[in-house]
């Protein structure tokens, strides 16, 4: 009993300083995270102009899906060369290079005149985004205040605004013209580029340089690849419900806009404010598996309401955002700390693993959808999110070394 009062003042106490810190971060910390946001505006931000950029380019949902793919594909693959590059270079320039790309590949995307052209842009705008947020994740824990946990959450913060505020940067712009948020991304990007270029210290050189292979070697932690591939499958459904709703919706880029607005509200209340909680009070493994069979659970509901009810679609999709939340943070967190590789090195791993996830989604979906309906592709989703839930619980052993104190 005394073991149990003393664990929840330091529970308690823990949670306190990580609060009180979590707001005094040196402004190169809130420079990152801006431009955090401001790229992960670009994953939601094509959401509410998928069915204009259809009609306009004359291509099918699963066409149009490529979009997805190539920008996750190109990403995943990036992921492996990274730490190679900022190790060499130092993460500021690596971080400057990859606005760079996404300032460039965005503003093309938006002079494309053909959905071929408009995925091959997509997919350099892939290669800017891995180089930016891998590196910004190591940036900011190597920079903020109140250690890596502190860190971690600003880095999900920034994640849900980001994606919360892309559908709806998407839709104002869409609305208007389908051209006109790939034009509204770069530009955001050229700011993003010119505040860290003012804001952002020279971050030093690691003592150690990775190797290409180092990202790999790191999958061979049974903790790491557990969590890599769980996230893989958790991806798969994450981003059925991201690429393939706004084509059941039946509406406009306001209409889509405003419901991946409310769904990425979700994503960023629940990351940042209930992810923590949970964790501290249950543990990783038990969180991720219950917010995963949830998950599944609101997945085959989409495949139930897909074509009968848009009401329930809309209610689900939000739901779905609080979830997802969860688990990002989950997911981030174990992949971070659950092996003893370098942390820029386990991230670049299961970064490539579990986009995999996010390039296979978009595409699987829009198949199934075309050929044997949209049920069938939520239904698609909720088996990967069984798979998720299997391989988190078979590896359970392996992330029990991170897993906090439970009261």
């Amino acid at each position: 009993m005394n073991g149990q009062a003393d664990t929840l003042p330091a529970a308690e106490a823990t949670l306190k300083a990580e609060k009180a810190s979590f707001l005094k971060q040196p402004k190169a910390v809130w420079a990152t995270a801006l431009a955090a946001v401001f790229a992960f505006m670009g994953i939601g931000l094509v959401d509410p102009i998928l069915p204009a950029i259809a009609t306009n380019l004359d291509a099918s949902p699963s066409q149009v899906s490529l979009l997805f793919t190539s920008y996750f594909l190109v990403t995943a693959v990036a992921m492996l060369i990274t730490g190679f590059v900022s190790s060499r270079i130092g993460g500021k320039k690596t971080l400057l290079i990859g606005l760079a790309v996404i300032v460039v590949f965005s503003s093309l995307s938006g002079l494309s005149g053909s959905v071929g052209e408009l995925v091959g842009f997509r997919a350099g705008w892939g290669l800017g985004n891995a180089l930016f947020v891998a590196t910004a994740l190591a940036v900011i824990v190597g920079v903020a205040s109140g250690g890596a946990g502190t860190a971690i959450i600003l880095y999900e913060a920034a994640l849900g605004l980001g994606i919360s505020l892309g559908p709806l940067l998407g839709a104002l712009l869409g609305g208007w013209q389908w051209r006109a948020p790939f034009f509204g991304t770069a530009a955001l990007m050229a700011a993003a580029f010119v505040a860290l270029m003012v804001l952002l210290p020279k971050t030093p050189l690691p003592e150690r340089k990775v190797r290409l292979r180092d990202p790999l070697l790191a999958l061979g932690h049974k903790g790491l690849r557990t969590t890599a591939v769980s996230g893989l499958f958790y991806n798969y459904g994450f981003f059925t419900i991201l690429a393939f709703t706004p084509f059941i919706l039946g509406m406009d880029a306001y209409g889509i806009g405003g419901v991946f607005f409310g769904w990425g509200v979700a994503v960023a209340v629940f990351s940042v404010f209930v992810a923590p909680v949970l964790q501290n009070r249950f543990g990783a493994t038990k969180v991720l598996a219950g917010t995963l069979l949830v998950l599944m659970l609101t997945l085959v509901g989409l495949g139930l309401a897909a074509g009968h009810s848009v009401p329930a679609v809309v209610v689900l999709v939000v739901l779905s955002g609080a979830l997802l939340g969860i688990n990002n943070t989950i997911y981030t967190e174990l992949a971070m700390g659950v092996s003893d590789s370098p942390r820029p090195v386990a991230s670049s791993g299961y970064n490539f693993v579990r986009w995999m996830g996010g390039a296979l989604a978009p595409f699987a979906a829009a198949q199934l959808g075309e050929h044997f309906g949209p049920q069938v592709a939520f239904f698609a989703g909720a088996v990967a999110m069984v798979v998720a839930i299997g391989v988190a619980l078979a590896g359970r052993k392996y992330l029990a070394a991170h897993e906090p104190h439970v009261v």
